[in-house]
């Protein structure tokens, strides 16, 4: 590849102290990175001559800055980033940062820890990034195929133990907890600096099998939520990233469940969100394969439902109705073996199955069974899922308005703009504004005046 001149044509130290550290030669060096990028499809031909000259302060292009410090890193047995070897990823790099779904657990380490330093550096690459299709699908093909990670302890770096692992997942109930009730435009910055400043350092640690395993399980979990709280703020493009690299991370650790809940329920609903229906069902359906036999009732349950929401956005009345149904089925065999759920998917009770099929029934235009299933949903959402309930009262109040009940949907509305007059919420703004753009017909109607009116006050 053709070289570029860094900045201020100075000798790369950085690049020199790593080398020394890693105990490479320059010759050695070339070879390792040769061999990461044929792992990648990179057809590289460096010999010492070309290290030689990046040691002088010239950088190869392309993704060839990320391919050197990943062969750095694995030779030092840690997460080695594009800035400490003394060169600059390049706009291409830039804007493909957390797109990929690294082929080696170092590589996994290194992408996620970039998208982490960029996310809190608010690089604009990420805050103005869009959503391609085909950047959602073809990581759930790579999570199919891979082969599991063979090892995932480290041996350099500050020691990490189950304790460490036990604080991650505290803080991330925690979390949870504080975005439920109030949404994410408060919670966000808070989980990003803390991926930022104490999760990257304990990827980066040393830790025996065990504890890695647990640690990336635990950490793929705080990513999708991140990732969630993208979707939340209104920052699709950036959630895309999140949710790609905690599908990686859930690899990882191992947990092929968990990964079909990345899947199914995160990629697919920002997909629904984005309204690319197809790449929702093919993003449930690739869950299920590839979690098959390795998940409870009440995961299954989930899945199916994403798929029949992607039938349902497609207008296939016949194939939604079918994952309606299994989706119902597995919530019945969930009867009585509830301890066997991990925790990510403990929450999904009958509430959120509801929910997920009142949007089903809203995007068949089946009216009476969405204002059914959204009060379902309602009756088992308690006050501390204050979004959630949002979104259901904007889910009911749009059905009643379709079956011309306009007294009554106008008053459920006022509910849910009560309730979003306290969240930071992005994704139920989106709800309301999209119920107002359906009230608008009759917006001469006495009763809507009021709504107008009574609404503006209450979200004062």
């Amino acid at each position: 590849m053709a070289a570029r001149p860094l900045v201020a044509r100075q000798p790369n130290e950085r690049l020199q102290a790593l080398i020394q550290e890693a105990g490479c030669s320059n010759a050695g060096l070339a070879r390792r990175v040769n061999m990461c990028g044929a792992e990648q499809g990179l057809d590289l031909r460096y010999d010492k001559t070309s290290v030689a000259r990046w040691l002088r302060g010239q950088q190869p292009r392309g993704r060839a800055p990320a391919v050197i410090a990943e062969a750095l890193g694995r030779k030092l047995g840690r997460g080695v980033s594009v800035e400490e070897i003394g060169m600059s990823g390049g706009s291409n790099l830039a804007t493909g940062v957390g797109l990929q779904f690294s082929v080696t657990v170092p590589g996994a380490i290194e992408q996620v820890s970039e998208l982490w330093r960029s996310d809190v550096g608010r690089r604009d690459f990420l805050s103005g990034s869009t959503v391609a299709a085909s950047a959602l699908v073809e990581p759930s093909r790579d999570w199919l195929i891979s082969a599991p990670d063979g090892q995932v302890a480290r041996s350099a770096g500050a020691r990490v133990g189950a304790s460490d692992v036990a604080a991650v997942r505290a803080m991330t109930e925690a979390l949870v907890t504080l975005d439920h009730q109030y949404g994410s435009g408060h919670v966000r910055p808070v989980l990003v600096h803390y991926l930022n400043s104490v999760v990257s350092g304990l990827l980066s640690g040393s830790y025996r099998e065990s504890v890695g395993r647990d640690l990336f399980a635990a950490v793929s979990r705080l990513t999708e939520l991140a990732g969630y709280m993208a979707v939340d703020t209104g920052q699709p493009g950036l959630a895309q990233r999140y949710y790609i690299q905690a599908l990686r991370l859930a690899q990882a650790a191992g947990d092929r469940g968990y990964g079909g809940y990345v899947l199914a329920a995160s990629m697919s609903h920002l997909a629904a969100q984005l309204g690319n229906p197809r790449e929702i069902s093919q993003l449930a359906r690739a869950a299920q394969e590839g979690a098959r036999g390795r998940v409870t009732p009440r995961a299954e349950a989930m899945f199916h439902a994403a798929e029949a929401r992607g039938h349902a956005l497609l207008g296939d009345r016949s194939a939604a109705e079918s994952g309606i149904a299994k989706a119902l089925d597995a919530m019945e065999r969930t009867q009585g073996v509830d301890g066997d759920d991990p925790v990510w998917i403990a929450h999904f009770d009958h509430s959120y199955l509801a929910d997920e099929l009142a949007h089903c029934h809203r995007d068949l235009g089946q009216w009476a069974a969405a204002a059914r299933t959204a009060q379902e949903s309602l009756a088992g959402h308690p006050a501390s899922r204050a979004r959630r309930r949002a979104i259901g009262l904007v889910l009911l109040a749009t059905a009643q308005l379709e079956q011309r009940q306009l007294e009554q949907s106008c008053d459920t509305a006022l509910h849910a703009v009560e309730l979003l007059a306290g969240l930071r919420s992005q994704r139920g703004a989106e709800y309301l504004e999209d119920f107002k753009e359906r009230l608008a017909p009759y917006r001469d109607e006495p009763v809507v005046r009021d709504f107008g009116a009574r609404a503006e006050l209450r979200a004062a």
